[in-house]
């Protein structure tokens, strides 16, 4: 059942993060369906621009459908992830969609409100909700390329009149978090001050709560990279993410939304890299396909455990009306 991404919000909020994983391809279709009900577990499909051009939006579309019937019990929201103005339109007109991210972080702040704002009111006028970013989180993905030296933290002051001005339903904020595999050299933790600001500042300025976004938060597991490795990767074996013991401290104070991506492709490049080099006279692509589809849902689900949506599924099912 698709929903919209408020519904899940106003459960989760101050509780759990529910977990939004991106989706390219078929595995990862049935991966992610299968993983959250072993886990009994809402979560939002995050659809990229590089993901709508890989090769149809169409075809994204027609997989979520489909899975959507294999897995009639499944409660979930589908996700623009990092779009631009016009992405953000196409979407919101397709009908599909329960919400859009506008990305115009990269902005100055006036500008950034501006587009935001047209977004916003769009995507109110269809019933959609709208996820803005304010604060730059360094590192790679797709055709986002922020150099570490010219990321920045969210302002928690600029949060609040960013929210005024645009009147978004959700924050994208920097908070400690990068994008891609290579994050942090050392132990890096997020800046649990930052989102206690933004939450404690949005309160006294008298607006709702607003659920902050959790942008880069894969923890690069060291296994996945030393295993990728053995089977001939070349993957920088001291790059490390996120804690994933700080999603649930996180999502208490308001961090209602955690973006995962770049792990679930360490599992890909994983299965298939091990597979390939164990079975060197193969070439089908199925029989890995089913591997990674099992570890996927594995993966999945243990992440949902650590956001804490685990386990939330019939909550979250009685909570929507009808």
């Amino acid at each position: 059942m698709i929903v919209t991404t408020a519904q899940l919000y106003k459960v989760a909020y101050g509780k759990y993060a529910i977990g939004a994983y991106n989706i390219n391809n078929a595995e990862q279709t049935m991966g992610l369906f299968r993983g959250c009900m072993d886990s009994q577990a809402p979560f939002i499909i995050q659809i990229s621009k590089g993901a709508r051009k890989y090769t149809d939006k169409r075809i994204l579309e027609a997989l979520i459908r489909a899975a959507e019937e294999i897995f009639p019990d499944a409660i979930f929201a589908v996700h623009l992830d990092h779009g631009d103005e016009q992405t953000c339109y196409d979407c919101i007109e397709s009908g599909f969609f329960s919400s859009v991210m506008i990305d115009a972080s990269h902005e100055p702040f006036e500008k950034n409100v501006e587009i935001t704002r047209r977004v916003v009111e769009r995507a109110h006028a269809k019933g959609l909700s709208v996820e803005a970013e304010l604060g730059m989180l360094g590192g790679v993905e797709e055709d986002i390329v922020v150099e570490e030296g010219h990321a920045c933290l969210t302002d928690p002051d600029e949060a609040v009149e960013f929210i005024k001005l645009t009147g978004c339903d959700s924050l994208a904020a920097a908070i400690g978090t990068s994008h891609g595999a290579y994050k942090f050299k050392g132990q890096q933790s997020l800046h649990f001050d930052v989102i206690e600001k933004i939450r404690d500042k949005v309160a006294a300025a008298g607006l709702p709560p607003i659920p902050i976004v959790m942008h880069g938060s894969s923890s690069v597991p060291k296994e996945e990279v030393m295993r990728i490795n053995a089977a001939g990767g070349q993957l920088d074996p001291d790059a490390c993410g996120v804690n994933p013991a700080e999603y649930l401290p996180a999502a208490k104070l308001g961090v209602t939304k955690v973006n995962i991506d770049t792990d679930g492709r360490l599992v890909w490049t994983r299965v298939h890299r091990e597979y390939f080099r164990d079975h060197p006279k193969e070439f089908d692509f199925r029989p890995p396909g089913k591997i990674f589809m099992d570890e996927y849902a594995k993966f999945i689900a243990e992440k949902n455990r650590l956001l804490g949506s685990a386990g939330q599924l019939e909550e979250v099912r009685k909570s929507i009306p009808g």
